[in-house]
């Protein structure tokens, strides 16, 4: 069965990075962007990181320009914005594109793993993501793309695909299934 260490990723750099790398953990991949109302929640992973890393967790960030291009500048560029302004340690990788025929490998098999999870309409930002994209597709529910930035997937220590989150989920949420994969 294919699991998340079957894929290599490029670092900012552009370097060759296995995700064996990271076999034994619990892995949150998500798709950020540094001009987007959902930024802010670098400040939520960066606190999960450190309070969860010494147990075997990490965070895998990859930035993507396909929402609004919300993610401009280079590779490096997102690197310091987010050391600076959200003081993140976790792995950053090479801008990647997560929908359409082009989009990382990566990203096509966790698409395939968890389709669209659904909005958590308490959320402020819920109601206005899910009518612009119900005007732009009215069945954009029921396809497995990502729908906009800090789309998270969460991984368990043998590498599979158990669960996506959309970006309007609640972090605490996102932590319990964290704690639970990282005590199995």
């Amino acid at each position: 069965m294919k699991t998340v260490y079957d894929f290599a990723v490029k670092d900012r750099k552009g370097k060759d990075v296995s995700l064996k790398e990271y076999q034994n953990e619990v892995l949150l991949i998500v798709n950020t962007a540094t001009k987007c109302g959902f930024t802010p929640q670098y400040d939520e992973l960066e606190a999960l990181y450190k309070k969860y890393h010494a147990d075997g967790f990490e965070v895998l960030d990859f930035p993507c320009n396909q929402f609004g291009q919300q993610a401009p500048g280079t590779d490096e560029s997102i690197h310091e914005f987010c050391k600076l302004t959200f003081g993140t340690d976790f792995p950053r990788f090479k801008k990647v594109k997560v929908n359409g025929d082009d989009a990382d490998p990566l990203f096509k098999f966790l698409k395939e793993q968890k389709g669209f999870a659904g909005w958590d309409m308490e959320h402020p930002i819920a109601h206005i993501l899910d009518d612009m994209l119900s005007k732009a597709d009215p069945d954009y529910k029921e396809k497995p793309d990502i729908k906009w930035n800090f789309t998270k997937f969460l991984i368990n220590k043998r590498g599979q695909v158990v669960a996506r989150f959309e970006p309007t989920e609640k972090i605490e949420n996102i932590e319990r299934q964290i704690e639970q994969l990282i005590h199995q």
